[in-house]
């Protein structure tokens, strides 16, 4: 279940903060604690990433076949 502010981002930011929690998970630094709650927070980042991604070319083929 995706929280609100997440689903408030817009695709920029949500995949920028995804990309500095895979980062921060490369490098090992966190805790097991922090890195499964990152793990947690980079999965709902990444899957309000694809559905706006999704809804992006549902839009373009809508627009594509109409025109």
């Amino acid at each position: 279940m995706m929280n609100d502010e997440i689903a408030a981002l817009p695709f920029e930011a949500a995949y920028t903060q995804l990309q500095e929690i895979i980062a921060r998970l490369e490098s090992g630094e966190p805790t097991l604690e922090e890195s499964v709650a990152l793990f947690e927070r980079g999965r709902l980042l990444n899957e309000h990433c694809q559905r706006l991604l999704d809804q992006a070319e549902l839009k373009v083929t809508q627009i594509t076949d109409g025109a």
